[in-house]
């Protein structure tokens, strides 16, 4: 049985199009790591790991791209909807703080 795609719920932290677009992404990624889990398990020679080793490089690479795209996306929506300048800066120093935290 599929699973359901998940409810997108409108809010200020990104746009609806924002959250589509990183789903469709993460779903993407999520894919690729299917793959990465059924080369490991047929992995049987030393050339079977370099493809592993590819493979997981490019997820982690995708799963990077989706975390600069989370944030651009939250920069853009957050200071965007600010009611002033100082509001602003308060969002952009907080999702600073987060991209220092974790990137």
């Amino acid at each position: 049985m599929a699973e359901s795609p998940l409810k997108i719920v409108e809010g200020s932290a990104l746009t609806a199009q924002q959250k589509k677009d990183l789903l469709n992404r993460l779903a993407r990624i999520e894919g690729q790591l299917r793959g990465v889990q059924k080369l490991i398990a047929l992995a049987a020679e030393p050339s079977d790991v370099d493809a592993v080793a590819q493979q997981m490089a490019a997820a982690r690479k995708a799963l990077d791209r989706s975390f600069v795209q989370l944030l651009a996306g939250s920069i853009q929506t957050q200071a965007g909807n600010a009611a002033d300048l100082d509001e602003a800066q308060a969002r952009a120093a907080h999702l600073a703080a987060m991209l220092d935290k974790f990137a």
